[in-house]
Formats: C-alpha cells, structure tokens, sequence
C-alpha cells in the first residue's frame, strides 16, 4: 500500500517536468495520461486499504541524523480525501482538455499550455504529498509547493489583475505559513521530533502553542478571515483552475492540516475548540453575508467557499469537546465539497465557455438551451445548498448531530451550532433564487447564442453530477 501512496505523489511530478521538457503539442496527450495513472494509484491503494480492514500504517521514508524528516501515513482520513483530491485533479485535466483551447468566447487560449499542465501536475503531486504526510516537516514542504504552484496558475492569464492575485494569494498564504514553522519548531522543541505522532506526548500548555500555530496556517490556506482576502481576488484564474485549486484542492489544506494534527494528538485543550469554533462562526457569517453584493457567479461561489470551509473549522473545533460525530462530519465535508463545489466551480466554466460571461443577470434559461448544464448547474446548487439527497445534506447534518451531542455540556457550542443552522437555510434560499432566474425560463440573448459544449467539458460534469449523489456513501463506508 505505500508504494501506491508514494506512486500518487511521484507520478504527477514526474509528470510535470515531462510537460516542461517536452513539445507542446505532446503535453495534452500525457497531462491526462499521468493524471490517470496518479487516479489509478489512489484507487488501487483505496481498495488495498479496504481489503486490508482499514488497518493504519506509518511508514518513514527519509530519516536525518537518525530523526524522521519525512514518512506517509495511510488510515481512513488519509486515502479518502487522497483520493477526492487525486480524482478531481483527473477531471479537472480532463475538462481543461477542452476549456483552455481558442474556441473558449470568454477567456480563449492561444499559448502557455504547457506551464498550465506543468503546474496543474505539480499540485496534484503536492496535495498527494500533503496528504499522505506523516511528518510536520512534510506538511511544510507540500504546503509551500502548494502555494507556488497556485501562484503560476492563478497568474495564468497574465493580465496585471492576474500577477496582482497570484502575488496577494502566494504572500497571504506564506506568511500564513510562519504559524506552521512556528508549530514544527515547537514540536521539536518539546518532543525532539518532526513526527505528527508526537503531538500525543505533548502537554497541555505546548499543544496550544503547537495548535495556534497549525490554526494561523490554516486559516491562511483555507481562506478564513482575517487570512481570506485572497480568495475573492483569485477568481480570476482559468476556471478550472478555481475548481481544483479554490473548491476541491488547496484551500482544503488548512482544514486538512488541522484535521490530521487534531487526530494525531489525541485530547487537545478546549480552548483551541473554543478559539476555532469562534472563528469559523464569525467567518461563515461574513461568507454568508458577502453573498448578496455578487452577480459574478465565480465570486459567489468563492465566498460560498468560504462559508463552507467554515462549517469543516467549526465541526473540527467541535471535536476538541469529545464529538466524534462531529469529526466524521468534518472530513466527509471536506470529501463531499470537493465534488460538489467543483461541480459548481465548472458548471461557471462551461458558462463561461459558451455564452462568453459568467455574470448572472444576463443568463437565463440555461435549461432549455443546454439541458446538460442546466441539470448540473440545479445539482451543485442543491448539493452545496444541503438539500437531501444530494451529499453535502449528509455531511452538514452529521455536523449538526455532533454539535448538538456536544452542546450538552458545552453552552457555547450550541449558540455556535444555532447560527450555522440559520446560515444554513439562508445559503440554500440564495442558490435556489439564482437557480430560479438563470436556468429556468426562456434564454436570454446571451444564452440563446451559445455554442456547444466540448465533449470532454459534457464528460466532466456528468461525471461529478453523479459524485454529488453518491459521494456520501463512499464517506459513510470509510469513515463509519
């Protein structure tokens, strides 16, 4: 099984320095290809793993001095989120095949391919690497390439615009990760060693420095305030790029980071709950509230993003009371939001693609003039709105059952758990209202003189209308 863990991180990055070396017009036949050799590793060490019984398994790869530096961890949080990132990557490679291309109206393609494909591999390997890590000086290591590799596809378009958001997402998230360097060294400090394992031994009064420092990179990776602003402005990126980077991918770092850390530490002191849950609260209200100035589909979808990423904060904060519900929930949110959301994400690329806008007042009737990505455009909004049986309904109710088991002894929480329910019901009513005036209704001008879909676009997100049905079962299996 680790070769197939290690085969995920490696095979992408070699990938990537083939699409750097080798003619261009070679790069769109091997990107996809490795892409799915990467996809072909994870479900392979997926189905190993579930043969197996889902036994845990550490394994050191590179030792310093006698010290750990860098390992892989494979467990049951590790190859499901793993595998959304490594098969969404695929897809979004996939899509990209016939996005970034001159037939696009709004943003056509006419050169860079392949620092696009160089880069999109690259962060597919990084988020394995990421992922499978079983040490804080890998955590550090992957999110770092994490954060050059969304600089150069953030960039991308090259317009001052784009060099402006690159540079403000790669300064915001780096300085965000000084609380990561801050955590490794203190981790060291008081254990002598970079393993994530260590954090267990701990005391109490070091796993809140450790903690504050995990929860500052986080916040800066996840887009939480006051380490956010860099999301909105990265909408300007190649669509598909939003979808894997700002849905499915990088901004589930910092939540990922502070998933694996909280389960690789066992108890951890309350206040971090309390600070974390806070937090997520006041972020998911703004979030929430940024919602109604946009008319710019890509921008809402970001803050949605962020609301979002709030409930897997506010979850995992709620975790440090005891609620194992609320865990669960937590990481099946960050497993189900990825398809989801990237379901979204692309649906504004198809948009994007056909009618030359992604601003929603001047699209209606998607439905009757493109039926695929009307029925797509109704199954994100559904999905991330949390209506059942779509599967982030599944994943936020667990959140909810872990909040209020939580509760009980935990006052706060509750008020916690009352304004994400409301936010909750606010954020669908939203959805619905956009779903209503664009898709349904007879096309608007610029709907009516849309072109067609791109086979491999149609693919796609057929594709992730099904993982947004059935995703939470692949969680629910995994996770219990």
């Amino acid at each position: 099984m680790v070769e197939y863990a290690v085969a995920s991180i490696l095979i992408p990055i070699l990938g990537s320095v083939l699409a750097v070396i080798m003619p261009g017009s070679y790069v769109k036949r091997i990107s996809p290809l490795f892409a799915f050799l990467t996809f072909a590793s994870s479900l392979l060490l997926m189905i190993d793993f579930t043969r197996a019984g889902g036994a845990s398994i550490t394994q050191g790869l590179l030792q310093f001095g006698g010290m750990q530096v860098l390992g892989v961890t494979i467990d049951k949080v590790s190859v499901l989120i793993g595998f959304a990132v490594i098969f969404m990557g695929l897809l979004v490679c996939v899509y990209s095949l016939g996005y970034m291309t001159t037939s696009n109206k709004e943003h056509p393609v006419h050169g860079g391919t392949k620092r696009y494909y160089a880069f999109l591999l690259l962060f597919i390997g990084s988020m394995a690497g990421l992922v499978f890590s079983s040490t804080i000086i890998g955590l550090l290591v992957f999110f770092e390439l994490t954060g050059v590799c969304s600089w150069g596809l953030i960039g991308f378009y090259d317009t001052s615009a784009a060099r402006r958001a690159a540079l403000k997402a790669l300064i915001i998230t780096h300085v965000a990760s000084i609380g990561l360097y801050v955590a490794a060294i203190y981790l060291f400090i008081n254990s002598g060693s970079f393993e994530l394992a260590a954090l267990a031994g701990l005391k109490d009064t070091a796993k809140v420095v450790v903690f504050l420092g995990i929860l500052v990179a986080s916040w800066g990776k996840s887009a939480q305030l006051p380490l956010h602003s860099w999301l909105p402005d990265a909408m300007v990126a190649p669509t598909p790029v939003s979808a894997y980077l700002h849905a499915a991918s990088m901004v589930k770092v910092g939540a990922y980071i502070f998933a694996r850390t909280l389960l690789s530490a066992g108890s951890v002191p309350q206040v971090i709950g309390y600070i974390g849950g806070i937090m997520a609260i006041v972020t998911l209200a703004y979030g929430f509230a940024m919602y109604f100035p946009q008319q710019d589909m890509k921008k809402l979808l970001a803050y949605s993003t962020i609301a979002q990423l709030s409930y897997i904060f506010l979850a995992l904060s709620i975790s440090v009371f005891g609620s194992s519900m609320a865990y669960k929930g937590a990481v099946a949110h960050i497993f189900n939001h990825a398809f989801a959301k990237g379901l979204f994400f692309l649906v504004a690329g198809a948009l994007s693609y056909t009618t030359g806008t992604r601003m929603l007042p001047q699209l209606r009737g998607i439905l009757s003039k493109m039926p695929l990505v009307g029925v797509s455009f109704a199954a994100a909004a559904l999905a991330v709105g949390g209506t059942p049986p779509f599967n982030l309904f599944f994943s936020k109710f667990s959140i909810f059952v872990g909040g209020f088991e939580a509760a009980k002894n935990h006052p706060i929480v509750l008020l916690l758990v009352l304004v994400a329910v409301v936010e909750s019901v606010g954020s669908f009513a939203w959805l619905l209202r956009w779903f209503g005036t664009c898709v349904m209704g007879k096309p608007s001008e610029t709907v009516a003189g849309a072109i067609t879909l791109p086979l491999s676009m149609k693919i796609v997100l057929l594709l992730l209308v099904v993982m947004t049905l059935i995703s939470q079962y692949i969680a629910l299996v995994f996770l219990g």
